[in-house]
This record gives structure tokens, sequence and C-alpha cells, in this order.
């Protein structure tokens, strides 16, 4: 399993911007699938963004497609997660997790967080109105 690390959670008014990294200190992320996921109060790990580092696919759920962007980072072994026009919806606790790549599609894993194996400890994210 791989050691996951957040950093850039932080507490922000509506329609401003958080950047997310996640490394992986010492470890290649190329045949990893790298998901965000999303953990508000009281509810399920929800399945933010994921990207498949060798081939760039990316998944985004509906909710934040158009202000969230996923990204990898090779030579880092890092992958982010850009948030734009942040609203109080997208509160909770934000978590990196990876897992090798192949088992099924990036969509399909993204929804699946139980899939995962690597977790990081989680960062948080709160948007103010």
């Amino acid at each position: 399993q791989l050691q996951l690390v957040e950093v850039g959670g932080g507490s922000v008014q509506a329609g401003e911007s958080l950047r997310l990294s996640c490394s992986a200190p010492g470890y290649g992320l190329n045949y990893y699938t790298v998901g965000w996921f999303r953990q508000a109060p009281g509810k399920e790990h929800e399945g933010i963004s994921c990207l498949r580092v060798s081939d760039g696919r990316t998944y985004y759920t509906e909710s934040v497609k158009g202000r969230f962007t996923i990204s990898g980072d090779n030579v880092a072994n890092a992958a982010f997660l850009q948030m734009n026009s942040l609203k109080p919806e997208d509160t909770g606790v934000y978590y990196c997790a990876a897992l090798r790549s192949g088992i099924t599609t990036v969509q399909d894993m993204c929804t699946r967080p139980g899939l995962f194996g690597s977790w990081g400890p989680g960062t948080q994210v709160t948007v103010s109105s």
C-alpha cells in the first residue's frame, strides 16, 4: 500500500478556489488510478474525481464538472485537484486514494471507494456562503 499525504485544504468563501495535492513519496504513480473522495458530515465517501495516471483518463462526478480539474505529475509522484467556484455543498473532508489501474474503468473505480486500498488521512475543506 502507498503512503499518501494530502495538502491544501482550508476555509474559503463561496466562489473562491483551492488546490489540493496528493503525494506518494518514494512511489511512482504511473501504474495507479488516483481518486479524490469527499466525505460530508454524516455521509458516505463520495467519488469526486479520478485520474488514471498512465493515460490521463479522468472521471468527474456531475456536481463538480466544469469547476474541478484533476491532474497528475509523474515526476513529482503527485496528483492535484484544482477546485474553482467552490460552493457550500463542496464542504467536507477530502481524501486522496490510490489503486493499481486495470481492475475496471476509471468511472467504475470512482464510484466504488471500497476498491481503493491506499488512503491519505484527509484534509478539511470548508466553504462558507
